[in-house]
Protein backbone atom coordinates (compact mmCIF):
# COMPACT_ATOMS: atom_id res chain seq x y z
CA UNK A 1 0.00 0.00 0.00
CA UNK A 2 1.29 3.44 -0.91
CA UNK A 3 -1.87 5.54 -0.40
CA UNK A 4 -4.13 5.27 2.63
CA UNK A 5 -7.23 7.44 3.06
CA UNK A 6 -9.07 7.17 6.36
CA UNK A 7 -12.39 8.78 7.28
CA UNK A 8 -13.25 8.80 10.97
CA UNK A 9 -16.45 10.34 12.43
CA UNK A 10 -16.21 8.73 15.89
CA UNK A 11 -12.63 8.52 17.24
CA UNK A 12 -9.13 9.79 16.63
CA UNK A 13 -7.73 7.36 14.01
CA UNK A 14 -5.61 4.64 15.63
CA UNK A 15 -2.44 5.66 13.80
CA UNK A 16 -2.75 9.16 15.31
CA UNK A 17 -3.72 8.22 18.88
CA UNK A 18 -1.60 8.95 21.95
CA UNK A 19 -0.91 6.02 24.33
CA UNK A 20 -3.39 7.44 26.87
CA UNK A 21 -6.11 7.71 24.25
CA UNK A 22 -5.43 4.14 23.10
CA UNK A 23 -5.61 2.88 26.70
CA UNK A 24 -8.89 4.68 27.31
CA UNK A 25 -10.49 3.22 24.16
CA UNK A 26 -9.26 -0.32 24.79
CA UNK A 27 -10.12 -0.21 28.51
CA UNK A 28 -13.78 -0.10 27.53
CA UNK A 29 -13.43 -3.70 26.37
CA UNK A 30 -13.11 -6.61 28.73
CA UNK A 31 -9.37 -7.23 28.24
CA UNK A 32 -6.99 -8.43 30.90
CA UNK A 33 -4.16 -6.08 31.88
CA UNK A 34 -1.55 -8.17 30.04
CA UNK A 35 -3.58 -8.28 26.81
CA UNK A 36 -4.34 -4.57 27.16
CA UNK A 37 -0.65 -3.67 27.51
CA UNK A 38 0.38 -5.88 24.57
CA UNK A 39 -2.36 -4.43 22.38
CA UNK A 40 -1.34 -0.86 23.27
CA UNK A 41 2.30 -1.68 22.47
CA UNK A 42 1.32 -3.20 19.13
CA UNK A 43 -0.73 -0.15 18.19
CA UNK A 44 2.10 2.20 19.09
CA UNK A 45 4.54 0.08 17.08
CA UNK A 46 2.18 0.21 14.10
CA UNK A 47 2.41 4.02 14.23
CA UNK A 48 5.92 3.76 12.76
CA UNK A 49 4.12 3.71 9.40
CA UNK A 50 3.55 7.45 9.89
CA UNK A 51 7.26 8.07 9.33
CA UNK A 52 7.56 5.97 6.17
CA UNK A 53 7.98 8.59 3.44
CA UNK A 54 7.05 6.04 0.75
CA UNK A 55 3.48 6.05 2.09
CA UNK A 56 0.96 8.83 1.65
CA UNK A 57 -1.53 9.02 4.52
CA UNK A 58 -4.69 11.15 4.34
CA UNK A 59 -7.02 11.49 7.31
CA UNK A 60 -10.41 13.20 7.44
CA UNK A 61 -11.81 13.56 10.96
CA UNK A 62 -15.07 15.22 12.01
CA UNK A 63 -14.90 17.97 14.64
CA UNK A 64 -16.99 16.13 17.29
CA UNK A 65 -14.17 13.55 17.51
CA UNK A 66 -11.96 16.32 18.94
CA UNK A 67 -14.52 17.43 21.48
CA UNK A 68 -15.58 14.10 22.99
CA UNK A 69 -13.90 13.56 26.35
CA UNK A 70 -12.47 10.11 25.71
CA UNK A 71 -9.68 11.07 28.12
CA UNK A 72 -9.29 13.98 30.55
CA UNK A 73 -9.20 17.53 29.17
CA UNK A 74 -5.43 17.69 29.69
CA UNK A 75 -4.84 14.36 27.93
CA UNK A 76 -7.22 15.38 25.15
CA UNK A 77 -5.20 18.60 24.71
CA UNK A 78 -2.08 16.40 24.35
CA UNK A 79 -3.91 14.33 21.74
CA UNK A 80 -4.80 17.49 19.81
CA UNK A 81 -1.15 18.63 20.02
CA UNK A 82 -0.11 15.29 18.51
CA UNK A 83 -2.41 15.92 15.55
CA UNK A 84 -0.84 19.35 15.01
CA UNK A 85 2.67 17.86 15.10
CA UNK A 86 1.85 14.97 12.77
CA UNK A 87 0.11 17.30 10.32
CA UNK A 88 3.48 18.89 9.61
CA UNK A 89 4.98 15.66 8.25
CA UNK A 90 5.27 15.85 4.44
CA UNK A 91 3.54 12.51 3.77
CA UNK A 92 0.57 13.16 6.08
CA UNK A 93 -2.56 15.18 5.32
CA UNK A 94 -4.92 15.66 8.25
CA UNK A 95 -8.21 17.44 7.63
CA UNK A 96 -11.00 18.34 10.03
CA UNK A 97 -14.62 18.69 8.95
CA UNK A 98 -15.92 21.57 11.08
CA UNK A 99 -19.37 21.42 12.62
CA UNK A 100 -20.10 24.73 10.89
CA UNK A 101 -19.59 23.26 7.40
CA UNK A 102 -22.78 22.65 5.45
CA UNK A 103 -22.95 18.88 5.14
CA UNK A 104 -23.39 17.34 1.71
CA UNK A 105 -23.11 13.77 2.96
CA UNK A 106 -23.74 11.68 6.08
CA UNK A 107 -20.84 10.57 8.29
CA UNK A 108 -22.26 7.06 8.72
CA UNK A 109 -19.16 5.16 9.81
CA UNK A 110 -15.40 4.99 9.65
CA UNK A 111 -13.69 3.54 6.60
CA UNK A 112 -10.20 3.10 5.20
CA UNK A 113 -9.35 3.16 1.48
CA UNK A 114 -6.13 1.43 0.47
CA UNK A 115 -4.73 2.36 -2.97
CA UNK A 116 -8.21 2.70 -4.50
CA UNK A 117 -8.36 -1.12 -4.52
CA UNK A 118 -9.85 -2.02 -1.16
CA UNK A 119 -12.02 -0.41 1.50
CA UNK A 120 -12.33 -1.57 5.10
CA UNK A 121 -15.58 -0.47 6.75
CA UNK A 122 -15.75 -0.53 10.53
CA UNK A 123 -19.05 -1.54 12.06
CA UNK A 124 -19.96 -2.20 15.68
CA UNK A 125 -19.44 -5.94 15.39
CA UNK A 126 -17.20 -6.51 12.37
CA UNK A 127 -15.01 -5.11 9.65
CA UNK A 128 -16.39 -5.35 6.12
CA UNK A 129 -13.92 -5.50 3.23
CA UNK A 130 -15.02 -4.02 -0.10
CA UNK A 131 -13.08 -4.77 -3.30
CA UNK A 132 -15.54 -4.32 -6.17
CA UNK A 133 -14.18 -1.30 -8.12
CA UNK A 134 -17.63 0.34 -8.35
CA UNK A 135 -18.12 0.08 -4.57
CA UNK A 136 -14.59 1.28 -3.86
CA UNK A 137 -15.30 4.29 -6.10
CA UNK A 138 -18.32 5.17 -3.93
CA UNK A 139 -16.08 5.38 -0.87
CA UNK A 140 -13.42 7.36 -2.75
CA UNK A 141 -16.12 9.84 -3.77
CA UNK A 142 -17.45 10.05 -0.21
CA UNK A 143 -13.93 10.62 1.15
CA UNK A 144 -13.25 13.34 -1.43
CA UNK A 145 -16.51 15.13 -0.63
CA UNK A 146 -15.70 15.26 3.08
CA UNK A 147 -12.07 16.23 2.36
CA UNK A 148 -13.22 19.09 0.13
CA UNK A 149 -15.26 20.70 2.93
CA UNK A 150 -12.66 20.03 5.63
CA UNK A 151 -10.05 22.42 6.96
CA UNK A 152 -6.42 21.60 6.21
CA UNK A 153 -2.97 23.11 6.69
CA UNK A 154 -2.74 26.28 8.75
CA UNK A 155 -6.53 26.72 8.98
CA UNK A 156 -6.85 23.20 10.43
CA UNK A 157 -3.95 23.78 12.84
CA UNK A 158 -5.50 27.07 13.96
CA UNK A 159 -8.78 25.27 14.67
CA UNK A 160 -6.92 22.56 16.62
CA UNK A 161 -5.05 25.16 18.67
CA UNK A 162 -8.37 26.80 19.56
CA UNK A 163 -9.81 23.46 20.67
CA UNK A 164 -6.65 22.69 22.66
CA UNK A 165 -6.91 26.07 24.40
CA UNK A 166 -10.57 25.38 25.27
CA UNK A 167 -9.57 22.01 26.73
CA UNK A 168 -6.77 23.51 28.81
CA UNK A 169 -9.04 26.33 30.01
CA UNK A 170 -11.64 23.75 31.00
CA UNK A 171 -8.99 21.89 33.01
CA UNK A 172 -7.87 25.11 34.73
CA UNK A 173 -11.38 26.17 35.70
CA UNK A 174 -12.81 22.67 36.35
Amino acid sequence: MTLLRLFQPALIPGLLQTPEYIRSILSRHDLGEDVLNRTISARIERQQALYDSTKELHFVITEPVLRWRIVSSTKMAEQVDRLVSLSRLPNIDIRIVPLSARQQDIANHAFVIRDDRMVSVETVHAEVVVTDPRDVALYVHKFERFASMALSGDAMRSMLEGIRNELLHEQETG
